[in-house]
């Protein structure tokens, strides 16, 4: 009986230390994500079909910290861009012309993997280099008279870099973040007289985390 009553006990405190246990490495998993959401403003390079810089766009993060350098997450953003070009005359074949003017829109939507190296280890401002990789959908869209063309195509898309950081409340995990970014993606789209090879992109992120 007494051999049933210690087995019994130590039974349960193994229950508890399991649960313990569980609670714990939880609570562990759950200090290592960060979430970051954020507005995002671009400006196309070397195109001529959107050269405008524009803010409407959005950026969207979830991360893992690895260890107290590295992380690793996913991610997802997107920016629309338009230019307005005044009435002129297009030539669009040897005996074919149109007179007017366009409103030109390109829309682009990446998402894939994101990975970051803290450069100062602070629990109040941590600066980082970064990267993300993956697909992206692109969309040219040119507006004229009545109607218009578009164009949407796939391509793999990559994006160093650089930012900071920011959490200015103690033992809290709401803060800041903001970075600027240089972004390219293979995406070939063409509308009227326009052939767009390849989207390269300069912006800046300023976001929250949580």
């Amino acid at each position: 009986m007494k051999l049933s009553y210690i087995t019994k006990i130590l039974a349960a405190a193994i229950c508890l230390i399991s649960i313990n246990s569980t609670k714990v490495t939880a609570q562990e998993t759950y200090d290592k994500i960060s979430f970051s959401i954020g507005w995002q403003a671009n400006a196309p390079i070397n195109t001529d079909f959107t050269d405008q810089f524009n803010g409407w766009g959005m950026n969207f993060e979830v991360n893992y910290a690895i260890n107290n350098r590295w992380s690793l997450g996913g991610f997802f953003n997107f920016n629309t861009n338009h230019n307005y070009i005044d009435r002129q005359t297009i030539k669009l074949s040897d005996t074919e012309s149109l007179t007017t003017d366009q409103l030109r829109s390109m829309f682009q939507l990446p998402f894939g993997l994101t990975t970051s190296y803290k450069l100062w280890n602070s629990k109040i401002f941590q600066p980082y280099v970064g990267a993300k990789a993956g697909a992206a959908y692109a969309k040219a869209t040119t507006y004229y008279g009545t109607g218009g063309l578009y164009d949407k195509q796939w391509g793999f898309y990559v994006s160093p870099e650089i930012g900071a950081k920011v959490y200015p409340f103690k033992n809290k995990r709401f803060g800041f973040h903001v970075a600027g970014f240089y972004s390219f993606s293979t995406n070939k789209l063409q509308t009227l007289t326009n052939e767009i090879n390849g989207l390269n992109n300069a912006g800046f992120r300023l976001g929250v985390l949580f």
